[in-house]
């Protein structure tokens, strides 16, 4: 039976942001088959939703919006890993949860990220010093000209930092359905130096760390520094951390000696977004309903409940313009703009 098509639906729920844009159409898939079936019976071009928790919405959509709904996980034992498959509407954090309950190790510091496992290669999503192509096997996607599925191997996503060929070369040509992982089972390797994780494992006396305690680390600091977006719109990091030539900070940190710096290669650096708009007065700061959370100030928030797309989107223009004028650092967005 084909899936039903709704009209003039309210997108408000379908994102983090809590942008209340209407889709003229709508559509929500819950198996793969329909998701071949509606789009053998409609015309591209077509707006792909999955969790809406990496995206700002300015404007109502009139392309027929697929959300993408499949549940589903697989787990393959093998001697000291496995290969663990989730289909694509699998929410991201429940997913890491159940991987911890069932002592598959590697995806612990990507707690409480919110999303949906379909969308995860796209953005390469990371946190606290582990990446989407740590872990990454494959993912298996419909090609919306040919309806076919196709794989995609590690190697040939060509992930980048918060990058992938989904971003890219290939964006709009296919529909993440189901990502793989290999994940150990025993021995397992902890990153528990980035960010503040030791500390927290520090103050709870654990000395002995499970991929549990390292998750529970990860999710008391994601609490305390990011809104809940349940609770006031937000995409998360709004920004992606600038990458700079090594000689362009050893400059500019004559003149600013504080900025904060991670060594990518011989010859660049990474710099915290944050503290380049934190150190700009942005923390905290009201732009109409929109602004900048006050504990994060790499967290663009729905300050009233009532902002619009458009609105969030003046005030990152307006944060990119400063950091530019300050720095001669130009900001890219994290989040994807439609």
């Amino acid at each position: 039976m084909m899936p039903n098509i709704q009209y003039n639906v309210s997108l408000k729920s379908y994102n983090t942001f809590g942008i209340d844009v209407k889709a003229d159409q709508f559509c929500s898939i819950a198996v793969d088959k329909d998701l071949i079936s509606i789009l053998q019976e409609n015309k591209p071009p077509f707006f792909i939703l999955s969790g809406g928790s990496n995206m700002l919405l300015t404007k109502d959509i009139n392309d027929l919006v697929l959300h993408i709904n499949t549940k589903g996980i697989e787990v393959e034992q093998k001697e000291n890993y496995a290969l663990v498959t989730a289909k694509a509407g699998e929410n991201w954090h429940e997913f890491v949860q159940y991987c911890i309950k069932n002592n598959l190790g590697g995806l612990e510091n990507l707690s409480l990220i919110p999303g949906c496992v379909g969308s995860s290669p796209i953005q390469n999503i990371g946190a606290y010093g582990v990446e989407i192509k740590d872990t990454f096997v494959s993912c298996k996607a419909l090609n919306i000209e040919t309806l076919k599925f196709e794989e995609f191997s590690n190697a040939s996503c060509e992930f980048g930092y918060r990058d992938s060929i989904f971003k890219s070369k290939v964006k709009g040509k296919y529909i993440i359905v189901e990502v793989t992982f290999k994940l150990t089972t025993k021995n397992h390797v902890l990153k528990t130096s980035y960010g503040a994780i030791q500390e927290q494992l520090t103050e709870k006396k654990i000395l002995n760390p499970t991929i549990k305690a390292v998750a529970n680390a990860v999710i008391t600091i994601r609490k305390s520094k990011l809104p809940d977006p349940k609770l006031i719109g937000n995409s998360g990091s709004f920004f992606k951390n600038p990458i700079i030539l090594l000689e362009e900070y050893n400059t500019l940190v004559l003149n600013f000696p504080a900025m904060p710096h991670y060594v990518i290669s011989e010859t660049e650096v990474k710099i915290p977004a944050g503290w380049l708009i934190d150190q700009a007065n942005f923390k905290g700061f009201t732009y109409k309903n929109a602004g900048v959370h006050d504990k994060q100030a790499l967290v663009l928030i729905n300050k009233t409940g009532n902002a619009t797309g458009k609105e969030i989107l003046e005030l990152s223009e307006q944060i990119k313009q400063k950091i530019k004028n300050i720095y001669g650092i130009q900001l890219e967005t994290e989040v994807n703009i439609f």
